[in-house]
């Protein structure tokens, strides 16, 4: 089942600075970078650092703007902050912005009048500088086209992965400068500490012997990476220079014994989501936690335009029979091998179609797959997926009123996981995750098919389960139903009628106590003979009743502490995905 979307929206917010209704944060410019570690939400823009608590008020600040000026060492030069309208020269452009959280510091490395610069901050106060290179790590232009990530070899060793935009900057090959004046490549693993030995430092990129690199071939343009396990993946959208048409690649690499093994170990899959596997292109990306097989989500373009947009579903399990450092596309820095055929990968599912989808990110709660899907035009959207991959009806969380774009990028908040950061040009919102306080009574609160939200019997109000006390609450089940009541009435032999119900809810705590009643006009109409009701059953044998021809009404009323009584006609509980 494909969903085109038929939503229910949500009033515009206001237009311009934030709203005092909102939690939000204006910037002094357009987005850069942001990263979400522990409490706190890092954000770079031309002129500042942020650092912002969970709720997105101001921690602490520190320009971007000041002058270079010779270091202790007579070989290196130091970045010196200004601040207000004091006189500067330089600014200081990040390009990679990563939280090392065991580390508890902050790599922000970027751009000082074309030449790469590295400050290693403390996480707790970005204020503080712990160290500072000049070194180029990651691109020298800002770059959407390129991605860096912490990566974890043999359990132990951090370094950083950076998987540069090829073919669109001439810029982008420019030699490093720094200590070694060697070049970056394509996909490069950079220390992050100098516990490797004498030969090495923080930044380097050296391993025993020499600096092992992926390069690649044509055009690349990284959309992400990430790590799952012993394996490194990076998505991007290439198009080499015999080919005219763009193809979605995934590579990955084993976590090995050094980063040159590491990097010996690529392989590659093509992602296609029509025959042929080109012409398509991938806007963004989330891998789906806690999943095995390991599923993968993508926003795929269908048109140059990047109007009519996909939300895909990939099963990426590593493919062991595909033979390392063959790919036609990435290849090792220092063999020289014949590249095989690339192997063609089809999605699982198609989710949803929708025009001008930007961003994504994929979540798991308990057997539902979560989706938050940013738009062109400011909206946020919430799909949810059961365990067979069956969709509900997608809603509109939020929308932008100035129809702002979306960032490629959504973060969860980690500390209640009941919002998430929505980034624009020159903003970021938290937003909630549900509006289950929208919902006034049980009816509305499973009809909404969100796994979020509950129906909470002490406080007869629907919110996030984390809320309800004591965990006395109704939900929906683990699959998609559309009813949460199905019936079916058989006869005996006799002619007598048993009344065969089945209650579609999960629920906490107290299932024991679960009761069911049965009555119509005349009132009860279950034999007490009858067997007793058992979560999520009840069978009722009806008593001697004369049905009219065009049917009976019932009211089912589940009697227990949680929910008092609930009330139901039998033709009452369709979801339909309403224009």
């Amino acid at each position: 089942m494909i969903l085109l979307l038929a939503l229910l929206f949500v009033p515009r917010a206001a237009q311009g600075r934030c709203q005092e209704e909102e939690s939000c944060f204006h910037l002094d410019g357009e987005i850069r970078q942001l990263s979400v570690a522990n409490h706190s939400v890092y954000i770079a823009t031309e002129k500042k650092l942020y650092q912002l608590n969970h709720e997105l008020t101001l921690v602490h600040s520190t320009s971007q703007r000041g002058t270079m000026r010779p270091g202790k060492e007579s070989d290196t030069e130091l970045f010196d902050r200004v601040s207000g309208s004091a006189w500067w020269n330089d600014t200081f452009r990040i390009n990679v912005f990563l939280p090392f959280v065991e580390n508890k510091t902050l790599i922000s490395c970027g751009e000082i009048s074309g030449c790469g610069y590295c400050e290693i901050l403390d996480l707790r106060n970005i204020s503080n500088i712990i160290y500072h290179e000049q070194i180029q790590v990651g691109p020298l232009n800002s770059s959407s086209g390129s991605v860096a990530f912490l990566v974890t070899l043999k359990k132990t060793d951090t370094f950083i992965l950076t998987a540069i935009q090829q073919g669109y900057q001439n810029k982008q090959r420019e030699s490093r400068k720094g200590k070694d004046g060697s070049d970056l490549e394509t996909v490069n693993l950079l220390d992050v500490d100098d516990s490797h030995g004498s030969n090495r430092g923080i930044f380097s990129l050296n391993d025993v012997t020499y600096k092992p690199l992926i390069k690649s071939e044509g055009k690349a343009e990284f959309v992400d990476g990430f790590q799952v396990g012993s394996n490194i993946y990076l998505l991007s959208n290439v198009q080499p220079s015999t080919y005219k048409n763009n193809k979605v690649r995934l590579i990955w690499f084993e976590d090995k014994d050094s980063k040159t093994e590491t990097l010996k170990s690529v392989r590659g899959v093509t992602l296609s989501i029509h025959d042929g596997g080109e012409g398509s292109r991938l806007l963004a990306s989330s891998i789906i936690p806690g999943e095995e097989p390991l599923l993968w989500s993508g926003v795929f373009s269908v048109d140059e335009g990047h109007t009519h947009t996909v939300l895909v579903l990939f099963d990426i399990s590593p493919d062991h029979s595909i033979m390392t450092n063959k790919d036609q596309d990435f290849y090792f820095k220092n063999l020289d091998q014949s590249p095989t055929t690339t192997k063609i990968l089809k999605p699982m599912k198609e989710l949803l179609r929708q025009s001008y989808m930007t961003s994504v990110l994929a979540l798991r709660h308990k057997d539902w797959r979560v989706f938050f899907i940013g738009t062109g035009d400011g909206q946020l959207i919430k799909l949810v997926v059961d365990r067979n991959f069956h969709p509900a009806c997608p809603r509109v969380l939020y929308r932008a009123n100035d129809d702002q774009r979306v960032f490629p990028r959504i973060h969860l908040d980690q500390v209640d996981g009941k919002h998430v950061y929505l980034p624009f040009t020159e903003q970021v919102k938290r937003v909630p995750v549900s509006q289950c306080s929208t919902h006034t009574n049980v009816q509305q609160c499973w009809s909404a098919q969100d796994p979020d939200c509950v129906w909470c019997g002490p406080k007869r109000s629907c919110m996030f389960e984390s809320d309800c006390e004591d965990g006395d609450w109704v939900s929906i089940p683990d699959v998609y139903q559309q009813k949460m009541i199905s019936h079916k009435v058989v006869a005996d032999l006799t002619g007598r009628l048993t009344l065969n119900i089945h209650i579609h809810v999960s629920t906490g705590q107290n299932r024991t106590k679960f009761t069911c009643q049965v009555s119509g006009a005349t009132g009860e109409l279950c034999s007490r003979t009858g067997p007793p009701s058992q979560f999520p059953q009840c069978i009722c044998l009806l008593s001697d009743i004369t049905f009219p021809s065009d049917g009976q009404w019932f009211g089912i009323n589940l009697g227990n502490d949680l929910l008092e009584v609930l009330y139901i006609t039998l033709t009452l509980a369709l979801i339909r995905c309403h224009e």
